[in-house]
């Protein structure tokens, strides 16, 4: 807990110092020659965007009726320039939670360096693994994990390794990755990784996240995957539809399969409907991405002893139906910095049911410490 603190007050007395140093050069355009002047636009601007972001909130399981308040996250994400074609990017829970690695980085969800060269650039570092799905591409913190499908609870999604993207239009980009393995239990030992191919399309009514995805369970031995996200837009109308296909061969693509639908309404730019009617499914023998490596029997009684609003495994050739609907509130008018939210979810594999509501709110850090400075000038 020391180091958190102190690690967060470097983080502050940092951002201070830039602030500062950026107030005492603000006069420096007007020493500047015609020519320096006229080359403004290379200015990089180094102040990186800092913030806290947190939830909190109220749960009830409604059918045990048992619940309490906590927290669901506190996360410190760190965005800036190195240079005029290098960026770097930071999210760091600051809370316990499940880690891949069993190392200092285990709550870093990505840490990663960014070259950007015209209409190409190149990541290195820790990222989010690149799977087609607008449910698997939300911040965690913006997720409501009990509404949630198995895949998305289970899948190890921040992984070490290396990106290249290709940007053709502004409508339009090609990413390819590759990243350690979701599979894996001891990244550092095991030597399987995941190849990555992704899609990002931008128009109007229309944006999509599509991969396809090759992720290694042993040396030589990939789980094939095709993940199709698709967002429509109409007025203040979206609909989400994201098909996720899995299968050892090509052929047995969608015998394992996620599917969800996610309508949203926005009313006056304050309130947000939202909703979610999700379908899962998994073949013969189900993929485990935590390496606990269960037998069917195994996951069943793991299922029966479980309490939990969402079942513990997904069960081989069951179909398994999850849903739910929310409110969220926005009480600024200037940004959506503060949301409330209230949520209801349930699954036809426990069927529990469940309620949150809950409070999420972002600590711009270099704004307030810019407000500061301000006023004790």
């Amino acid at each position: 807990m020391k180091r958190r603190f102190a690690f967060l007050g470097a983080i502050l007395f940092m951002a201070g110092s830039v602030v500062s140093a950026q107030e005492v050069d603000s006069s420096a355009p007007q020493q500047m020659s015609s020519w320096e002047d006229a080359n403004q636009t290379d200015v990089v601007d180094y102040v990186p965007a800092i913030s806290l972001d947190a939830r909190f909130g109220y749960n009830r399981n409604v059918s045990d009726k048992t619940g309490g308040f906590g927290g669901d996250g506190l996360y410190l994400n760190i965005d800036g320039k190195i240079s005029k074609n290098f960026t770097y990017s930071l999210c760091q829970r600051l809370f316990s939670s499940h880690g891949e690695d069993s190392s200092v980085f285990d709550a870093t969800d990505w840490l990663n360096l960014t070259y950007e060269v015209g209409s190409f650039s190149f990541t290195a570092g820790k990222d989010v693994v690149a799977v087609g799905s607008y449910e698997y591409d939300a911040y965690d913190i913006d997720s409501y994990f009990d509404m949630n499908s198995i895949f998305y609870n289970s899948f190890s999604c921040y992984q070490w390794g290396v990106k290249a993207m290709w940007s053709p239009s502004d409508s339009s980009s090609l990413a390819f990755q590759v990243t350690t393995s979701p599979f894996s239990y001891a990244p550092l030992e095991d030597n399987i990784y995941a190849y990555n191919l992704a899609w990002y399309g931008e128009w109007e009514s229309y944006t999509s996240i599509w991969s396809a995805n090759l992720f290694e369970y042993e040396p030589g031995k990939f789980v094939k995957t095709l993940a199709l996200g698709n967002m429509f837009y109409a007025g203040n109308l979206s609909l989400g539809l994201d098909v996720i296909m899995r299968g050892e061969k090509v052929k047995n693509l969608g015998r394992d399969i996620t599917i969800n639908f996610m309508p949203s309404y926005e009313f006056a730019d304050c309130i947000r409907l939202f909703g979610k009617a999700g379908f899962e499914r998994v073949g013969e023998q189900p993929y485990d991405f935590w390496g606990e490596y269960l037998t069917v029997d195994e996951m069943v009684a793991a299922n029966e002893e479980n309490t939990a609003i969402l079942p513990a495994f997904a069960i081989p050739n069951q179909n398994y139906w999850f849903y739910g609907a929310g409110i969220e509130y926005f009480p600024l008018k200037e940004n959506k910095d503060i949301r409330l939210h209230a949520m209801w979810a349930s699954n036809n594999y426990t069927k529990r049911h469940v309620v949150n509501v809950g409070l999420t709110w972002k600590f711009d850090i270099v704004s307030a410490i810019k407000h500061i400075a301000r006023k004790a000038k």
